[in-house]
């Protein structure tokens, strides 16, 4: 019974090590991926290297070479924590018998809540542009992403909660027109009015 007790003992206390070593791996590749993402939004795609983000997540030296071998790793890396980051910024419920005024509205609140990490917004920006010929990461960060596909579920039926006839055919032109405001906002090109722009766009529908 005391053998029993003890390999019990002994396969438990091994389990949790396991357990503590995958958490800590878990954390050690979030920490590199923040730090990557900080460094695309303020110093720009270039700045993604090996040994840059080894001193931006204050990492020994060769910290991020154990993640992430290939530059195309550490990308792939970066798009992936993008996506775990914005994974629930488009969860948001829907209300019904809404008026065009009222979802455009609406839609201006979601558009804030979406911009509401700046840096994660700036670094998404820069990266669409970097990983244009690149099809899988490309669509890894648009229309693949998740927070994406449920922006377009909500932008259906917002449309169809206002009666806009056929709202499954407006939904990628919204979810562009959403894009491309949320691509103003990190790059501050312009003042842009989100609550105007939505509130035409619902206007001119048929």
């Amino acid at each position: 019974m005391a053998i029993v007790v003890s390999i019990h003992v002994e396969y438990s206390a091994g389990v949790e090590r396991k357990m503590e070593a995958d958490m800590s791996a878990a954390g050690r590749r979030e920490q590199v991926g923040d730090a990557g993402i900080r460094l695309v939004a303020r110093d720009g795609i270039r700045a993604l290297t090996h040994l840059r983000v080894d001193a931006e997540a204050d990492l020994p030296r060769g910290s991020t070479s154990y993640y992430a071998r290939t530059r195309h790793d550490l990308l792939r890396l970066v798009v992936n924590r993008l996506s775990e980051r914005s994974r629930d910024d488009a969860q948001i419920d829907v209300p019904a018998g809404m008026t065009r005024i009222e979802a455009a509205d609406f839609l201006t609140r979601l558009v804030d809540r979406l911009a509401r990490r700046p840096i994660d917004l700036t670094a998404r920006t820069a990266l669409v542009v970097e990983l244009r010929d690149d099809a899988e990461l490309r669509d890894a960060l648009t229309v693949d992403a998740p927070w994406r596909k449920r922006l377009a579920t909500v932008c259906e039926q917002a449309l169809a909660s206002c009666a806009v006839a056929q709202a499954h055919k407006r939904v990628s032109d919204l979810v562009s027109l959403i894009d491309a405001m949320l691509m103003y906002r990190a790059c501050r090109v312009a003042q842009l009015s989100t609550r105007t722009t939505l509130r035409a766009y619902f206007a001119g529908l048929g």
